[in-house]
This record gives structure tokens, C-alpha cells and sequence, in this order.
């Protein structure tokens, strides 16, 4: 097992050993502590205030990590859309309007992933030694023709354009799999992740039928070549996710993340339904401006679910800028307690 040698001397428990310790609920000195989405630039700028380095940036999320004790986990996206492509006129708005249109447009489409390529060959070392998990973002099935359509236009197009989305997701099953194809000369990722924000607070966006003719059919042709790579897949989808749980399942993913209280979400009963489901997230990010106590009783909340293995504990989105820097080593401290109370028994 990595992180031991032949003479079980203890070693220190490595990253990655963690990710699989979880995935495969082995033994492991505690689970993995996440911040598994980058932090917002509004709490950063909160913190600087709060006395927090300015030479800790987003953009070089690693040192955040290494300053806050927190896991080395390391993400990097495959885009779909070309940095050539014009920014849309506002927020949500399309960026073609009709099949024409989609065809003029396939000079912005279909990048080769090199500068996500550096970053992954920057990092198969420590990959390589156990020293950082790498898992990567994709965009999924439901996201990039709402990126191409725009958010309304998007769902009119499942009745009004059927062949122009079929058009779309059929490119992005070929341009998924050469990346894939791409990555895996470099290495194999831990995990990756399909961006798909399919559901709002009062559930999905669009039906199970839907879901079937539009979504379903190109999953099924990229899953399982990720699968080959031995690599865990998850929807990362805000808003409550539960009634399509049982999709995601059928087409082959493994998981779903952020699994946002806000929404609903109740982690204890998708792992009483569900007791493959891998998850990650579900921590209530509400209670990180309360204090203590009310972080402890998040805490004490989720550990069921944290000592059952499959799930990746951590906020159920981005830390907001409403928590202090106090309150943040605060919510550390009790992470790292309940992460190690939950594999006691592992």
C-alpha cells in the first residue's frame, strides 16, 4: 500500500493513498481536508485583511493549500471552447443562435489542451509518488451547449433545435475522447469531473425523458473509456440533485458533488438510498460565520456519511467572504478532529 515500505516502518500517509483510501474505504490515518473548489476572490480579499500573505493567490492555489495543512489535490480544465471564441454579450447570452451559425462558429471550438497539458506534466512527479492527486474538469453534456445557446435559448433548443444539440454533444464525444486519448500519455487522473449545473434549488432543469434522448446516450460512450484508466467520475452539478441520482448512476458515473445544503441536499439519506454513491462536499457552508458550535454540529451532522468511506468531505461550495480568517483556522481545526475520528474504525 502506498506510504508503507517493506519493514512496516510507518511512513506518512500520502495524498493520493487518502483519495483511494476513501474511494475504496481501506485504511488511512484520516480522511483528505479539501477546499476542493478554488476560493472565492472576494474571501481572499476579506482575508488579506485579516492579515492572510497577498503572495497567496488563487491563481497558485497549491501555496493556499500548503499554507492552510490542507491536502494537495491539483485540477486543471479541458475546455471545449477556444480561447479565440468572443465572450458572449452578457451573462447567460448565446453564442449561436442556430445550426448555421454552430457550423461558422467550429473555428472557436475543439482546443488541443496544451497549456492544461504543461500544467499536468508540471505535476506527474508528485502524481507519480503519491504526493498530489490530479483530477480534471470537463464539460459535460447539459453545460457546453447551454455555453454555445445560451441559458434560455438552451432550453428551448431541446424542443425547437433537437438535431443542432445532437450536433453539438455528438463533436463533444469525439473531442472528449482525444483528450482523454491525450491525457493518459502523461498520466492516469484520479478523478475527473463533468461540469454539468443540470438542477436549481428545486431540482433538475430538464425531465428523466430528456435526460434519455439528449444527455444519457453521449455518457455512455466517454464513460467508459475513463473507466479503462481507472479513473473515479463525478457530476459536479449545484442545486438539490437528488431525483437525478439514480440517472447519473445508470449512465455509469460514480458520484456527485457539491451536494449543497442550501438546496436541500441531505447527505445521510442519499447514503442510506445510495451506498455506492461516491460524493463530495455537503458540508454547510452557512455555518463557517456562526462559530464553533455551530460548525461542530455541521460536523457532527455529516460523520456518518464521513465514516462510511465513498465521500469526500468539504463545504458544499466555495467558502463565502462572510467567514473570517479565524473562523476559517477554526473550521480547519474541527475538519482535521472529524476527518480522523471517521476512519477509526476503517
Amino acid at each position: 500500500m502506498m506510504g508503507r515500505n517493506d519493514a512496516n516502518e510507518e511512513q506518512p500517509v500520502k495524498p493520493r493513498e487518502r483519495f483511494w483510501g476513501v474511494v475504496n474505504r481501506t485504511p488511512i490515518d484520516r480522511l483528505p481536508l479539501l477546499e476542493w473548489a478554488p476560493w472565492w476572490n472576494e474571501t481572499l480579499e476579506r482575508w488579506y485583511g485579516d492579515g492572510l500573505p497577498r503572495t497567496l493567490t488563487r491563481e497558485r492555489s497549491w501555496e493556499l493549500t500548503e499554507h492552510f495543512g490542507l491536502d494537495d489535490w491539483r485540477q486543471t480544465w479541458i475546455r471545449s471552447l477556444s480561447n479565440s471564441a468572443p465572450a458572449p454579450a452578457s451573462h447567460g447570452a448565446p453564442l449561436v443562435r442556430s445550426r448555421d451559425e454552430y457550423k461558422a462558429f467550429q473555428e472557436h471550438l475543439w482546443p488541443e489542451p496544451e497549456t492544461n497539458l504543461d500544467d499536468l506534466r508540471r505535476w506527474a512527479d508528485r502524481h507519480a509518488s503519491g504526493d498530489t492527486v490530479v483530477w480534471i474538469m470537463m464539460e459535460g453534456f447539459f453545460w457546453f451547449p447551454r455555453r454555445l445557446l445560451g441559458i434560455e435559448q438552451h432550453l428551448y433548443a431541446f424542443y425547437d433545435e433537437p438535431v443542432l444539440m445532437h450536433d453539438i454533444n455528438k463533436r463533444l464525444v469525439e473531442h472528449l475522447l482525444h483528450c482523454l486519448d491525450v491525457v493518459e500519455e502523461i498520466l492516469k487522473p484520479d478523478m475527473i469531473n463533468f461540469a454539468e449545473d443540470l438542477a436549481y434549488n428545486h431540482g433538475p432543469m430538464l425531465s428523466k425523458e430528456l435526460w434519455d434522448e439528449f444527455i444519457a446516450p453521449y455518457y455512455r460512450q466517454v464513460l467508459p473509456r475513463v473507466a479503462r484508466m481507472g479513473t473515479i467520475t463525478m457530476m459536479d452539478s449545484d442545486g438539490q440533485m437528488d431525483p437525478a441520482i439514480p440517472w447519473l448512476l445508470e449512465v455509469g458515473l460514480d458520484g456527485v458533488e457539491p451536494l449543497e445544503r442550501q438546496a436541500g441536499v441531505d447527505i445521510n439519506a442519499l447514503r442510506a438510498k445510495y451506498p455506492g454513491l461516491k460524493m463530495m462536499g455537503a458540508f454547510d457552508k452557512m455555518t463557517m460565520p456562526k462559530g464553533e458550535a455551530a460548525m461542530r454540529a455541521e460536523f457532527e451532522r455529516i460523520l456518518p456519511v464521513m465514516a462510511s468511506g465513498g465521500y469526500f468531505a468539504g463545504c458544499d461550495h466555495q467558502t463565502p467572504p462572510g467567514v473570517s480568517l479565524e473562523n476559517y483556522h477554526i473550521y480547519l481545526k474541527l475538519f482535521e478532529e472529524y476527518a480522523t475520528r471517521a476512519v477509526a474504525g476503517w
